[in-house]
């Protein structure tokens, strides 16, 4: 029987958790090792920061590119089908990593790594969002997050250990293979598709906050970019958080190596970001559906600010630890009721393509901040230059959210 609720669907919500893992691992690989790989075996020296921003940029365009379109094509295929895709696409990254040449095969591995995100990820979180009640929208988003970002954080930690073990090509190829397999049988045997329960929730839905019924997707992305102020609020918030992303992926193992901290030590501060943002998305997504969700996106915006801000001025293992505790609290606080907020103004029936839209911009992120980081870090030639303008971006997105939501 077909009925909406996290209890009464738990199997299929528990595997979809699990297949959001598993894009987190995949992407949580790369944290750190990449970065590093890029000055020992392919000649990016600390003056190139340019060059080590492309990877993240390619990832950005591609990821935010899928985004925008994944939640129509599984209106039109099924959310299985666009999932299936996603796991197919990243079948030739272990490969690409495992052989690569030259810094180029990294960043054409980074491309099909921005497909598998867009694609899978939205899947996941688009299917969970569809077995579950209306009102579990923050739980959803945080238990979604909880489990991609702590897979992130784990995934960074796990990869440094056996890349001193392995080596880094060995590690990324060994556990790319086991992750991206795992994931393409788990959706072939496991999923189930969840149109049905989508197309419930357009029957049982009664109210909107707008109508985009007859909208094409043209009409939707112009009318959530440029018309909708709220929508606009949240959209230039997603895009803006990413730069903090963007930062922790490529400049901050840079940093913390240039500090004279091994790969271990890097890749452990680096992980308590990921962690405590994963783990405390099970707390504050579904506070959200209690207090709202403006306070938590806001205050999240402006300490994730300051935690970026204060890592250039402090010098100690103790500190940096604690100020990536502080940017994961942040983003827990904002990631997933960024989601929400837009969730609750879209119509079940369009909702897939709001959230499309959303994150269209959100993960555009990627791209623009890691361009302007690279952009300021070249002509600078000043490795703190990044921090200054992510931690500023951040504090005014958030009293953007706070004026306008």
């Amino acid at each position: 029987m077909i009925a909406h609720g996290i209890r009464h669907n738990r199997q299929q919500f528990g595997l979809q958790l699990l297949m959001v893992f598993l894009v987190g691992l995949t992407i949580g690989m790369t944290r750190t090792v990449l970065p590093g790989l890029a000055e020992s075996e392919f000649g990016l020296g600390n003056d190139q920061f340019f060059l080590l921003t492309t990877f993240v940029v390619v990832f950005g365009l591609i990821k935010a590119t899928m985004n925008l379109f994944a939640g129509k094509l599984s209106d039109r295929y099924g959310r299985k089908q666009v999932l299936l895709w996603g796991w197919l696409v990243a079948l030739p990254i272990p490969l690409l990593l495992f052989a690569a040449q030259n810094w180029w095969w990294v960043v054409s591995a980074t491309v099909l790594l921005g497909f598998n995100q867009g694609l899978a990820w939205s899947m996941a979180l688009n299917s969970k969002l569809d077995l579950a009640h209306g009102h579990q929208k923050g739980l959803v988003n945080g238990l979604n997050e909880f489990s991609g970002y702590a897979a992130v954080g784990l995934a960074g930690l796990l990869t440094a250990y056996f890349a001193e073990l392995w080596g880094a090509r060995d590690a990324l190829a060994i556990l790319s293979i086991i992750v991206i397999g795992s994931g393409l049988l788990l959706t072939v045997f496991g999923v189930k598709d969840t149109m049905p329960w989508a197309r419930l929730h357009h029957q049982t839905s009664s109210t909107n906050t707008i109508n985009t019924e007859q909208m094409t997707l043209a009409q939707l992305f112009r009318f959530a970019s440029l018309q909708h102020p709220q929508l606009i609020a949240l959209n230039q918030a997603g895009l803006v958080e990413k730069f903090t992303d963007a930062i922790v992926w490529i400049f901050l193992p840079v940093f913390f190596i240039s500090k004279s901290l091994s790969l271990i030590e890097a890749s452990g501060i680096i992980a308590i970001y990921g962690v405590i943002w994963g783990a405390s998305q099970l707390i504050t997504g579904p506070l959200s559906d209690k207090i709202g969700r403006k306070a938590l996106i806001v205050w999240g915006m402006w300490l994730c600010g300051l935690g970026v801000l204060a890592l250039p001025l402090t010098s100690s293992v103790w500190l940096w630890s604690l100020e990536s505790a502080m940017m994961g609290i942040g983003m827990a606080m904002l990631y997933p009721n960024l989601g929400a907020a837009v969730a609750d103004i879209s119509p079940a029936q369009q909702r897939a393509s709001l959230l499309g839209i959303y994150r269209f911009w959100r993960d555009l992120g990627y791209a623009i901040g890691a361009l302007l980081m690279g952009i300021l870090a070249q002509w600078s030639q000043d490795l703190l230059t990044p921090f200054w303008l992510v931690g500023m971006a951040m504090l005014l997105s958030g009293w953007w959210v706070k004026v306008k939501l």
